[in-house]
């Protein structure tokens, strides 16, 4: 995943932008495993971006360490919209962060269900002030090491959609 030289190149973009603007980042990952963690921690200087990174792959680990209802993943499982969303709100009340991202998602390759396949994956954005977005990616069963790769670069994507400057707004809004 490191050696990802396009993956790496955004995660390098992202560490001077973030670092140019004072902006902390925390990550609450599941499938990915604290890939997206890794892939900015790999960059120099990111110790004035990552404030930290919490590796949630269990039901409990999400609940002990960043708060995560368990009434919420019993009532919606693991891999859903309300849980990306409170993983990242819980990873940014725990945390010293600004923006926080959330990945919970069906790496494979078993797991998925007709309901929620083995490809899906929720994300989680939570900025300090403003309503937590959530994005929801279906990327079929490309393998488990694909659907990894891909959910770090829906990950950074969502990092990069931020308007630094304005964290409340995306990137490139006209006010």
């Amino acid at each position: 995943m490191i050696g990802d030289a396009a993956l790496l190149a955004r995660a390098e973009a992202l560490v001077r932008a973030y670092a140019a603007v004072d902006r902390k980042i925390a990550t609450a990952e599941s499938c990915t495993g604290g890939l997206v963690a890794g892939l900015l921690t790999a960059v120099p200087g990111s110790s004035a971006v990552v404030e930290r990174g919490f590796v949630t792959y269990s039901n409990e680990a999400k609940a002990e360490s960043i708060g995560v209802p368990m009434d919420l993943i019993a009532a919606h499982g693991a891999v859903s919209e309300p849980v990306a969303r409170a993983m990242a709100e819980g990873a940014l009340e725990a945390s010293r962060a600004d923006v926080a991202l959330s990945v919970t998602g069906i790496a494979g390759p078993g797991g998925g269900s007709e309901t929620k396949p083995v490809g899906l994956v929720h994300f989680g954005l939570a900025v300090k002030g403003v309503p937590t977005r959530h994005v929801e990616r279906r990327f079929g069963d490309p393998g488990r090491a694909e659907i990894r790769r891909l959910s770090v670069a829906e990950a950074l994507s969502l990092l990069e959609s931020i308007d630094l400057r304005r964290p409340g707004r995306p990137a490139g809004e006209t006010v």
